[in-house]
């Protein structure tokens, strides 16, 4: 294996704003995965085509994820600093694209340009990070921008709701427009490129490409159609099933003859690579399962208004950006890294057997406490099994690794999301079955689907409490479920060979080829 080629030196000016401007780039990136949400339905009631609601969401996942693994593989061939740019204009082009929309399939064509630029922004964040600093060092940088994650996936909801509620559903998308253009600036000013070699276009992986293109495209949409938009057994969603498949293993037997492959096969020999990779998959899952259902608990069951029930993340958002940062100073302090993703998984999947546990009349403060606790546990673990991943290979294809390793934890947020969505409707479906029944014709014609908070608010006191009851009883034992997955986590990095950080280039070119040779 070659040896690692060497880090950029730049002065501390420079690596400010270079920072900077990554930091940003990964804010409104993960941001725009879920501030949309709180302001789906007022955008829906203003621009109409209520059909065409879930592409909203849809077409900016779909894009962003199926980029992913492109913009890692095209960042090692030439260069990052360009790829990087190309990203920010993409987003904020896709931002201005989504605020000016006058109907529903603008707004729709504006988040798919979004996520055109919203995957590579988050992606080539980290690799940039790999490029500038040693594995030593990138700890407390990877911690930071963990944080920064985490903090804008919690803060979407609330932050769509205020726009919302206060200006107009339009800022959730203009506020990209400043933050894109301050964080294109430091890059294009700061951002030192650096050359990989002249690649001919032929060298690239296309067959493997448009196989992983289709296979992830398929099962983004079997998770977010199926169940809601067509049932499981439908011909669109089997024969979107069917194709994935056939498409997935195309991809295998093309990244076999690839000379360069897009995700080379010998990844997943790496015994850290790929431990890491299923971990992160499962923390995604619960994370993401958590995050999208909180909020509407708290406006239904706690009776709380939609920026309140926002404020009631804002315990979570604490909980990872304490830890998360934390973590990568202590990272790069010690060198030694195996013990927080462990002790995430122990935390997360504790925190989520005590929230199955909740009542209807949980005071807000206990509530408030076990979310700390959650994103104190997450937020240990999250950014630093990307580290780990990094920590495995060269800088010539850290960019490859860290993006085939986001890839398998976007799936994992999108299949979380999906999985929770469709254990609570079956459950709620179930209780207010049960509710309809005990109460009589008063509660004749309810419908999941048919309840907001205002509806709810509105209703009579003992129908009220019978649906908030029913809501209750249909989302905590969804915690329960979650909590195994944290536990495979843990039961998985156990299996890990703790391998300590290196403290520079050389020294990690040194270890992966004594690493190879053995």
């Amino acid at each position: 294996m070659a040896a690692a080629k060497t880090a950029h030196h730049l002065d501390r000016r420079s690596i400010i704003f270079v920072f900077a401007g990554l930091m940003t780039s990964m804010f409104v990136g993960s941001l725009d995965q879920t501030i949309v949400s709180t302001a789906l339905p007022t955008i829906v009631g203003e621009l109409g085509g209520v059909d065409h609601m879930l592409w909203v969401t849809t077409a900016y996942l779909l894009c962003s994820t199926v980029t992913m693994p492109l913009y890692g593989k095209l960042g090692d061939l030439f260069g990052r600093k360009h790829l990087f740019c190309a990203c920010l204009v993409f987003f904020v082009t896709g931002s201005v694209v989504c605020g000016l929309a006058g109907s529903m399939w603008g707004l729709i064509a504006g988040r798919a340009i979004q996520g055109l630029g919203g995957g590579g922004q988050m992606i080539l964040s980290q690799a940039i990070v790999a490029d500038i600093f040693p594995p030593r060092e990138r700890g407390k940088y990877l911690g930071i921008m963990g944080a920064a994650f985490g903090v804008s996936a919690v803060l979407g909801p609330l932050l769509g709701g205020w726009f919302t509620e206060g200006l107009t559903w339009r800022w959730c998308f203009w506020i990209n427009v400043p933050l894109g253009l301050a964080a294109l600036a430091a890059a294009a000013v700061f951002l030192p490129h650096r050359d990989h070699g002249k690649h001919p276009v032929r060298s690239l992986d296309l067959a493997g490409a448009a196989a992983m293109v289709v296979a992830a495209t398929c099962l983004i949409l079997v998770i977010s159609w199926g169940g809601g938009t067509y049932a499981w057994d439908s011909p669109v969603i089997v024969g979107l099933a069917v194709a994935g498949v056939a498409a997935a293993v195309a991809f295998v037997l093309a990244e076999r003859r690839a000379a360069d492959p897009l995700i080379p096969l010998s990844f997943f020999k790496n015994r850290t690579y790929l431990i890491c990779t299923a971990a992160g998959l499962l923390i995604m899952v619960g994370m993401m399962g958590a995050i999208s259902y909180l909020p509407t608990y708290f406006q239904i069951v706690s009776g709380l208004g939609a920026t309140a029930a926002g404020y009631m993340t804002i315990p979570m958002m604490a909980g990872m950006m304490l830890t998360s940062t934390a973590a990568g100073f202590i990272a790069s302090r010690t060198g030694r890294v195996k013990w927080m993703p462990l002790a995430s998984c122990a935390v997360a999947a504790a925190v989520f057997a005590l929230l199955s546990g909740i009542a209807v009349d949980t005071s807000l403060v206990e509530m408030g406490v076990l979310l700390f606790a959650l994103g104190f546990g997450i937020g240990l673990g999250q950014q630093m099994l990307v580290l780990m991943v990094q920590n495995e290979f060269p800088v010539s294809v850290v960019g490859t690794a860290t993006a085939s390793n986001n890839f398998f934890r976007e799936i994992g947020a999108t299949v979380g999301a999906s999985l929770v969505g469709s254990l609570f409707t079956a459950n709620l479906s179930a209780r207010l079955g049960e509710a309809a029944a005990g109460l009589g014709d008063t509660a004749a014609g309810l419908d999941a689907n048919a309840l907001t908070p205002s509806v709810v608010h509105a209703m009579e006191p003992a129908l009220q409490q019978a649906i908030q009851q029913a809501y209750h009883d249909a989302l905590t034992p969804v915690f329960l479920v979650i909590a195994p997955l944290f536990v495979a986590g843990f039961v998985l990095l156990l299996f890990l060979k703790e391998r300590p950080l290196a403290v520079t280039q050389e020294e990690a070119g040194e270890a992966r080829e004594q690493a190879a040779r053995a």
